[in-house]
């Protein structure tokens, strides 16, 4: 058997049944526990976890099998949990990492398979070269170990283990959430039918704010939507808050890493403008201090604001596998991505979309503002910006020539602005000199092409997008 194995920006995805096998899962596990023996540090025990897609309980329930024959103490999800559940299980258990079967924001046809290190964060590209490379081995023919679960579990191997409880507790030092309580609120939250349901409810009840849910339920499925909190998947939540004239719409994504919120008249806060409220919340409401982390692809309000606050700001390509270690080298502040994934101090170098979406509710009821309100209030400090993103689909065999195209495109100018900058660490990215940047870049795991593109007007923007499109030849 020839592996397919790969983890891309953070785990491994297939689609159920033909990639995503429990045959394939049981290989991953294998390959996890060669890396945690390796390292000596199986003795810490492994988390398992899972979200609410199709049948996630039972391959986590395989992957358990497999790690607890290696002889490693197993700590089972008895439930599906949010992924930064389950990562911030791992720093208050000191264990050695944890498997999480999750896909995160993809359409229902698919799962996958994430691996949190002893860090709690996205593993490193050292860490998942080093899986695939155990991975790659077992799939030519090493054996697999497998304990059956029932066996396992009278054998003290696997033990059933809720996350839930120990974060709860920690959230609750980290955000003042009896002010959020008491603060009249009215918020419409959309789980997308992941594992995010019940904790904005359960963290908010008990006093004058009021929490709706909706799209609350298990279906794996996710009808009429793909779980990734984004404008367009969002059209229930933004008539909801609307109709009921809610003061915000918080949507968490398939395993409520990522959030995506919409304002009181149901108009999307996109992840640039979010990021960049976070980071004020911080640096103005809070008077904290720290370095600020951002991808490439996300907004450069925070220069501004690291300007205006005396942080330093520092880049890195997509992906929280590279923001996160960042995050703990600099012990910064605050890391986020376009994505809507942000990570903060004092929690874990990771996303998580309950924290963040509660640090917005905070930032609110510290400002007494509107979300629009904040926006606005926002610009008036790092100036207009507005961005889109736009995802394009193309034959594979057209890569190489897209990929030729956009080797060869050297513009001195775009839409009427000189090009003062080209970087090529991660896609295309041209930096223009009225401070506009467009950035175009292909996706590493299937034929997508993706243009972004920031400036002072949505006219502007469309302009930039329609540029990306003519070098990419699309």
């Amino acid at each position: 058997m020839v592996s397919r194995i790969k983890f891309g920006t953070d785990g491994w995805r297939g689609i159920i049944a033909e990639d995503f096998t429990f045959d394939n899962v049981r290989i991953c596990a294998q390959g996890v526990a060669d890396y945690l023996l390796s390292h000596r540090i199986a003795s810490k025990g492994l988390l398992v976890g899972y979200d609410t897609r199709f049948a996630s309980e039972d391959f986590a329930a395989a992957a358990a099998e497999v790690i607890a024959a290696n002889g490693i103490k197993v700590y089972l999800n008895p439930k599906a949990a949010p992924t930064p559940v389950i990562s911030y299980a791992i720093v208050a258990k000191q264990a050695a990492g944890a498997i999480i079967i999750t896909a995160s924001h993809n359409p229902g046809i698919w799962n996958g398979l994430k691996y949190k290190p002893e860090y709690a964060g996205s593993a490193s590209p050292e860490v998942t070269n080093e899986l695939e490379t155990n991975i790659q081995r077992i799939s030519e023919g090493e054996e697999i170990k497998r304990l059956p679960l029932d066996d396992g579990l009278q054998q003290g191997l696997i033990e059933y283990f809720d996350p839930a409880p120990i974060y709860l507790s920690h959230i609750a030092e980290m955000v003042d959430l009896e002010r959020i309580r008491q603060a009249g609120l009215k918020i419409v939250v959309d789980s997308m039918y992941g594992s995010g349901s019940g904790y904005f409810k359960g963290l908010l009840s008990g006093g004058s704010t009021e929490v709706i849910e909706i799209n609350a339920e298990r279906n794996p499925f996710f009808p009429g939507i793909q779980p990734e909190p984004i404008a367009h998947n969002l059209t229930k939540l933004s008539e909801t808050v609307r109709g009921i004239k809610a003061d915000i719409g918080l949507a968490t994504d398939g395993d409520a890493d990522r959030i995506g919120p919409v304002d009181e008249y149901g108009s999307f806060i996109t992840p640039l403008q979010m990021f960049a409220l976070l980071a004020l919340y911080l640096l103005e409401v809070r008077s904290e201090r720290g370095a600020i982390v951002k991808s490439i692809t996300t907004t450069d309000m925070v220069y501004r604001l690291g300007e205006l606050y005396s942080v330093p700001v520092h880049e890195t390509l997509v992906g929280f596998k590279y923001l996160g270690p960042l995050m703990i080298s600099e012990d910064a502040l605050i890391g986020g991505e376009e994505s809507g994934g942000f990570g903060f101090r004092g929690h874990i170098p990771e996303r998580d979309g309950v924290l963040a979406g509660l640090y917005l509710l905070d930032l609110m009821v510290s400002m007494s503002k509107k979300p629009s309100e904040l926006i606005q209030y926002l610009y008036e400090k790092v100036g207009p910006h507005y961005y889109e993103r736009n995802d394009f689909h193309f034959p594979s065999e057209k890569r190489a020539e897209i990929v030729q195209r956009l080797n060869q495109s050297r513009p001195d100018r775009i839409d009427n602005a000189d090009v003062t900058g080209v970087d090529t660490a991660d896609g295309y990215r041209f930096q223009l000199s009225d401070g506009s940047w467009l950035l175009v870049r292909l996706s590493g795991t299937e034929p997508l092409l993706r243009i972004y593109a920031e400036s002072d007007s949505m006219e502007r923007v469309r302009r930039l997008l329609e540029e990306g499109k003519k070098l990419a030849g699309i």
